[in-house]
């Protein structure tokens, strides 16, 4: 118990650099967390999905799996635990991956203790329900916890892929995606497979989604990619 007489909330800190994880859990402690230690991609993987944390903090370049992995992993697992990154990569380029992978948050290293435990509170907080608030645009609605999907109310049935490359372009709502950030935010960011297996997906998706309603959202715009917009109405 804390000095509250609350129960500590409990993190999970997967780091390979020994020294960081020495120096981060013993803050985390002092904190009043309860902070447990991963040096391992894959350990972490396993101890996120067996027990129970309220935030995991995670770094990107692991040994076993990288944070990357990890992150998209358990998401798509339907694990909804807070995910801080915290991690020396600082390109735009890593950011933008690690939070389509499923990350909630992102801090480069070297970093302010201070300015850490409050973003750890702050992710805390926002996400203090443990799962993601349902997303929509005009009538078509993604519930991401329960991976379930609705036009108006009627519920459609999609498969796992399916819902992954929807919910990334409704994450999107009016932008052109191209084929190749799809297939890195959906598939796997190494993905060396015909990239036109999106073109696939996007089929399917019309074909379940749009053309039983009369609706033409997925929109191909030749040569760019791809947008979901809304024409209801």
């Amino acid at each position: 118990m804390t000095r509250q007489g609350r129960s500590a909330m409990k993190v999970l800190l997967v780091e390979d650099d020994r020294k960081v994880a020495t120096i981060v859990k013993r803050g985390l402690d002092l904190e009043g967390f309860s902070a447990e230690v991963s040096f391992d991609g894959s350990d972490g993987l396993w101890m996120a999905t067996e027990y129970h944390y309220d935030a995991l903090i995670l770094d990107l370049m692991l040994p076993g799996l990288s944070g990357f992995e990890v992150c998209k992993k358990l998401r798509d697992q339907g694990n909804w635990t807070p995910i801080l990154i915290l991690t020396a990569k600082d390109r735009e380029y890593d950011e933008t991956h690690a939070l389509d992978c499923g990350a909630d948050d992102y801090l480069t290293k070297p970093f302010s203790f201070q300015v850490f435990v409050a973003h750890l509170r702050a992710l805390l907080r926002r996400t203090s329900a443990g799962m993601p608030a349902p997303i929509q645009v005009g009538d078509l609605r993604l519930d991401s916890a329960q991976h379930r999907c609705w036009r108006g109310s009627t519920e459609i049935r999609l498969t796992a892929r399916e819902f992954s490359v929807l919910e990334y372009l409704i994450r999107r709502p009016g932008f052109v995606v191209s084929k190749l950030a799809i297939l890195d935010g959906v598939w796997a960011y190494d993905f060396d497979g015909d990239p036109n297996v999106v073109e696939v997906y996007i089929r399917r998706l019309r074909q379940k989604v749009d053309e039983p309603f009369g609706r033409h959202d997925l929109e191909t715009v030749r040569g760019a990619g791809y947008r979901l917009v809304s024409d209801a109405g």
